[in-house]
């Protein structure tokens, strides 16, 4: 059987990514720092760390794909971490790459962000620009086939506290009031975490891909003010909309997107998990969890 490595593989994205691996016929390594809530039968669990090289190396020995979404994630916590996010996001890529490279793995796949062309981001988009700076290096210095992911904004059934759309979702599920603190000028292209997971595994890992950087959103851009519409009326047509103006640093307002003369290609799938439908299943599982 092929064999795959997820480092990261107990988050929100990961383990969808290590089931959409199993599904392609894919063992996989699931290697993270705790252990992974929705392990399977046709999966392997590694507690590590990505910063230990020797454990990273261990991880990845057999596999012909390997996959990170191993990082600092939250734009906030990397803002007053910066050290931390380099560590984690810059050194801990490199330790994967470096394994990769002694092991032959055939292809690296990066978790990525479209905050990488923004101006906003923070150092947390400093951290992701420099590791895809390297990953590109590593592939003319040494012949590491990748492919680069910039995911957009994720939603979706696994989704914890540094996630947007599950915060939002949470506290009208538990206060009746459907709340966002930021600009009321906010848009943001939504993707289901299923659709995502699928193009990563069999979108990303074609041929046509191989040495290529992919954009992965949503369908259609969704203003803020109408995404709380649809979550008010899924949880009840009486529940309050509130806004609280706030100046989010480091978050976009409408395009993550800057000058850059490097033309990206981005997934528009043939089907997809309607919006509407994804936030009743986020809605289900959240009342579920009470």
């Amino acid at each position: 059987m092929k064999k795959a490595c997820v480092f990261g593989g107990s988050g929100f994205l990961g383990s969808h990514i290590a089931d959409h691996l199993n599904s392609a016929g894919y063992e996989v390594i699931v290697f993270d720092t705790k252990i992974s809530k929705w392990l399977n039968s046709r999966q392997k669990m590694i507690i590590g760390n990505i910063l230990e090289y020797k454990q990273v190396e261990k991880a990845i020995s057999g596999s012909e794909i390997v996959y990170n979404c191993a990082a600092l994630s939250d734009l906030e916590e990397c803002l007053y971490k910066p050290l931390e996010a380099a560590k984690i996001n810059i050194l801990g890529n490199l330790n994967i790459m470096e394994a990769c490279i002694k092991k032959r793995v055939k292809r690296f796949i990066f978790s990525s962000s479209v905050y990488v062309n923004s101006r906003e981001g923070g150092f947390y988009r400093c951290s992701k620009q420099a590791s895809e700076n390297f990953i590109e290096e590593y592939n003319q210095k040494y012949g590491l086939k990748y492919s680069i992911l910039r995911y957009g904004s994720l939603y979706g059934p696994r989704s914890d506290k540094f996630n947007g759309v599950h915060n939002i979702v949470k506290k009208a599920v538990e206060t009746g009031v459907v709340m966002y603190e930021g600009d009321l000028d906010t848009v943001r292209e939504y993707i289901h975490i299923d659709d995502a997971a699928h193009a990563s595994v069999k979108i990303a890992l074609k041929k046509e891909f191989c040495n290529q950087t992919l954009i992965l959103t949503g369908q259609e851009q969704m203003p803020i003010f109408r995404l709380l519409k649809m979550i008010s009326e899924i949880i009840g047509t009486k529940k309050k909309i509130k806004f609280l103006k706030k100046k989010r640093i480091g978050h976009y307002l409408t395009t993550p997107y800057a000058y850059n003369n490097k033309l990206i290609k981005k997934f528009i799938p043939d089907f997809h998990v309607d919006l509407g439908q994804g936030l009743l299943q986020l809605v289900k599982q959240i009342k579920n969890e009470k």
